[in-house]
């Protein structure tokens, strides 16, 4: 712990240069695990933006390409450009591509969310269809449900929630459209033991006993008071594995509010990653992008907090980025 700390000071700052960034998907690769960052295709063209994500990561996943705002237009109208510019790359530089969002009550257009309430599970059926159909042999995981819980683990009011079984039949639908790809469900706020995580828990155990097929849960993990329970977190991710489940870290991000604590959002970053490299059910760490650059927690946080990723603006490493590597390279 200390020593991380150490990593705060600008002198050992700076020793991390672009010399030695290479290192996070090869040790990646050969710990077996995949490191991804989620993507704006607006930014595959700044070259800088485009290197980094090749050298270091091993997987992707689209911001927003792939959300019904991007993908529908309007009702009769489906657009994958922008989203296939995503695909495009990661098949050019042998990276995988999780898919993400296939439901979510939040990113429906206007059109969407003035429709009709008896024709929405027929719109939705047919979003899930033709998207994942799309994307078949692309995009090896989806994330086919985002954040349908409430704090207490309640099914949230939604668009969607007018038909209860909404997510079980999400679902199956994407099943039926890619057998082989991997289903996930995604939750903010669910990763520590609670209230909340018993219920997501409790959905997925019965889940797998009715033959809904589920493969996995993403823990999102925006963590914004630097603050993480290792114990907490290991124990949930063990539960979920033990019921034939995979865990992805898919939204990691690390607000701080100054470089003084450069030091303690580099320990949390290295907590996390041994707490998934520890059980062999968590097979994915994802960032919600990869440099301070592109952050969305400056804007949501009213500018108070920022530099949540692991590299800083200009795309150098930070000691976020050496804490990743040196879990990595640990034995564990």
């Amino acid at each position: 712990m200390r020593q991380l700390r150490k990593w705060a000071s600008s002198a050992l700052f700076a020793l991390l240069s672009l010399s030695a960034s290479s290192q996070l998907r090869h040790l990646a690769d050969r710990r077996r695990i995949l490191v991804g960052a989620a993507v704006n295709p607006v930014y595959l063209s700044e070259p800088a933006y485009a290197e980094t994500l090749a050298r270091e990561y091993n997987m992707v996943e689209a911001e927003d390409a792939m959300k019904w705002t991007a993908l529908r237009p309007d009702a009769n109208t489906f657009n994958f450009t922008e989203a296939d510019k995503i695909v495009a790359f990661a098949a050019a530089h042998a990276m995988k591509v999780r898919g993400h969002t296939l439901v979510w009550a939040r990113h429906n257009p206007e059109w969407l969310e003035k429709s009709l309430a008896q024709d929405r599970p027929r719109l939705l059926h047919e979003h899930i269809e033709r998207t994942v159909e799309h994307f078949r042999g692309h995009v090896f995981a989806w994330d086919v449900v985002n954040e349908a819980l409430d704090e207490h683990g309640k099914l949230r009011p939604s668009i969607w929630s007018t038909r209860p079984d909404y997510v079980e039949q999400a679902f199956r639908w994407a099943h039926e459209a890619d057998p082989k790809a991997l289903l996930f469900y995604n939750e903010a706020e669910a990763e520590n033991l609670g209230e909340k995580s018993d219920a997501l828990y409790a959905m997925a155990k019965d889940f797998k006993k009715r033959g809904i097929p589920i493969d996995g849960i993403g823990m999102q993990l925006h963590i914004l008071d630097l603050k993480f329970d290792s114990k907490s977190v290991a124990a949930n991710i063990a539960r979920l594995a033990a019921l034939g489940l995979q865990v992805h870290i898919t939204e990691l991000d690390v607000a701080i509010a100054s470089e003084k604590d450069l030091g303690l959002q580099a320990e949390i970053y290295g907590q996390v990653a041994n707490v998934c490299l520890s059980n062999p059910g968590c097979t994915a760490i994802q960032t919600w992008g990869f440099t301070d650059k592109y952050s969305w927690i400056g804007w949501y946080t009213n500018h108070t907090k920022g530099d949540a990723l692991p590299f800083d603006r200009q795309y150098r490493p930070k000691p976020a980025y050496q804490a990743l590597t040196e879990a990595l390279r640990a034995d564990n």
